[in-house]
């Protein structure tokens, strides 16, 4: 399954995102989770940002290798399941045919119980980033939940 994660400049939320994807699939064995990022505006070949590289390394999580990439209609087409940080990010996704397939991370990952966008931390202190990485784990912890729930029960 391959799941996508979208923010705006893909270089703070959607790379965290990923990452941390990787990183609970990797403990829970889901050997076919398969994790990518990109950015309604993100500029191709822009780094994670100071804030995501370094409460990546606190979590052991190296985003060093990360490069930014645009949205674009191929990666939508590509990805089973399309994760948005906000609002503008899931209207992007749609205009670019993956309705159906997207949601916003929290509405997912609540079972519809919760539709509220993932804080931005660009530009702000550490501990920022770190309740914004916080935040995240949490919401993709129960993102795998379901589709670990649903992929078991027969649903896609």
């Amino acid at each position: 399954m391959k799941i996508l994660f979208v923010c705006t400049g893909n270089t703070c939320r959607s790379p965290l995102a990923e990452a941390l994807a990787r990183k609970v699939a990797i403990e829970r064995g889901l050997q076919d989770i398969e994790a990518v990022s990109a950015g309604t505006s993100a500029r191709d070949g822009s780094p994670a940002s100071d804030g995501s590289l370094l409460v990546g390394l606190e979590r052991n999580m190296d985003l060093s290798q990360h490069r930014a990439q645009l949205l674009t209609r191929e990666l939508v087409r590509d990805a089973d399941l399309i994760l948005a940080m906000g609002p503008t990010h899931l209207e992007r996704i749609e205009a670019l045919g993956g309705a159906g397939r997207a949601h916003l991370l929290s509405d997912f990952a609540s079972y519809g119980a919760s539709a509220r966008a993932i804080s931005d931390p660009i530009g702000a202190e550490l501990d920022v980033y770190r309740a914004t990485a916080d935040e995240l784990e949490a919401e993709i912890r129960r993102v795998l939940d379901r589709t670990t729930a649903e992929r078991g029960s027969g649903k896609k």
